[in-house]
């Protein structure tokens, strides 16, 4: 069974809380960014750490999203703002409250596309993640 089935067959992911969406969409995107790395052919351990975590830390979603914000679906902002506005509690140390809000908006909207299954969807949106050492925009 695919992973996503796992959730529930025929649920609407627009009715998923979207702190739960958020959760998803978390491990999902250190998932792909995790992965990505490796394909770009990282192989010492701590480097690859180094490295994923300069792309998850909530500031980089916070420029991520501004930068993809423009291309979204009135939908997918809805989603994104449902996770952005959601009390998520405090920030991590060191992440500013609006960065925190935004990056929780960021990966509500792909733990709904995940969920949704809108696998083309997603990967158009996560290939435009800008990579350190890279001007991508």
């Amino acid at each position: 069974m695919p992973l996503r089935r796992m959730f529930g067959a025929g649920q609407d992911p627009e009715q998923i809380p979207p702190l739960v969406l958020a959760y998803i969409g978390d491990a999902v995107y250190e998932l792909y960014v995790r992965s990505a790395l490796v394909a770009r052919g990282i192989t010492k351990v701590n480097l690859l750490h180094q490295e994923a975590v300069s792309l998850v830390r909530a500031s980089s979603q916070s420029r991520f999203l501004k930068q993809i914000e423009e291309q979204l679906t009135e939908a997918e902002i809805r989603v994104m703002k449902r996770g952005r506005n959601a009390n998520s509690g405090s920030p991590p140390k060191g992440a500013e409250v609006t960065e925190y809000r935004r990056s929780t908006g960021l990966e509500s909207l792909i733990g709904y596309l995940y969920l949704k299954g809108d696998d083309e969807r997603l990967e158009e949106i996560l290939s435009r993640l800008p990579w350190p050492g890279e001007d991508k925009q």
